[in-house]
């Protein structure tokens, strides 16, 4: 497990999270510049979970607010996490179709990125999403399969997380548009993801299980849909058989020079 500097806030008695009056302001200024930036960027399932949920501005929402939607639309809850958990507890949570949310919000100072995800990250990144129902059949096979997988196992499925669910884009009528969390809860990679500069591949499930990445850089390489029922789709799928093929012929080269070491 990582070290972080976030702690997340617990809740009183009644199950209520009380934030400071800056951390509201904080969340007031994510929302609004997001909202503003994923306009004809993100993908019409996504938009109208942002409708369904019908987020404060002015506040971070309570956790209960969210659960009432999920529940309503496709059954999921999210549940009040640390601001790290263990593979394990992930799993285990999106298994029994609970999705983490850490309590805390970002500062100031790491307004465009910070390496942990906060409460803006899996709220307005994630959550809308998980009213769509192949969506959140995806998630929930996938905390099924990551629960029984090995090690290593679960290394080729974080991959196919991170280029689905963090970061996958999907073909619509209307053109290329954003589904993964990972970018609609930032600006700059929600600008960056559907220029020329990146590289865009359709979607392939081993080669998305085959391609590393990192987690501290915009992504060289972005996975496209054809739909997003493609995602319910491979949830029927033999996806362990996948893995298993991933695992025996090997990652494909890194398109990012390796990581800084620290001095």
């Amino acid at each position: 497990m990582k070290q972080t500097q976030y702690v997340a806030r617990e809740p009183d008695a009644q199950g209520f999270i009380d934030y400071p009056p800056e951390e509201h302001a904080v969340w007031n200024t994510l929302i609004t510049r997001q909202l503003k930036v994923i306009e004809g960027r993100a993908c019409q399932e996504y938009l109208d979970g942002i409708d369904k949920l019908g987020l404060p501005h002015d506040r971070i929402p309570q956790l209960g607010e969210i659960n009432k939607v999920l529940g309503e639309t496709t059954g999921w809850q999210v549940a009040r996490v640390p601001a790290l958990i263990p593979f394990q507890t992930f799993f285990e949570l999106l298994a029994s179709k609970r999705f983490p949310v850490a309590t805390f919000i970002r500062t100031r100072e790491e307004l465009d990125y910070l390496q942990e995800p906060d409460i803006f990250h899996e709220i307005f990144g994630h959550c809308p999403l998980l009213t769509n129902p192949w969506f959140a059949e995806f998630t929930h096979t996938y905390g099924k399969l990551g629960l029984q997988a090995t090690k290593e196992e679960r290394v080729y499925l974080a991959r196919l997380y991170w280029m689905t669910i963090e970061f996958g884009l999907v073909d619509t009528p209307a053109g290329r548009r954003i589904y993964g969390g990972g970018i609609l809860s930032s600006p700059k990679e929600t600008v960056y993801s559907l220029s020329e500069e990146p590289e865009h591949q359709a979607f392939d499930p081993l080669e998305a299980m085959r391609t590393p990445y990192r987690i501290d850089i915009l992504q060289p390489i972005y996975f496209t849909l054809p739909n997003l029922k493609r995602l319910f789709d491979l949830a029927h799928e033999d996806i362990m058989a996948l893995v298993h093929q991933g695992m025996q012929l090997g990652l494909h080269a890194p398109k990012f020079p390796p990581k800084p070491k620290a001095a």
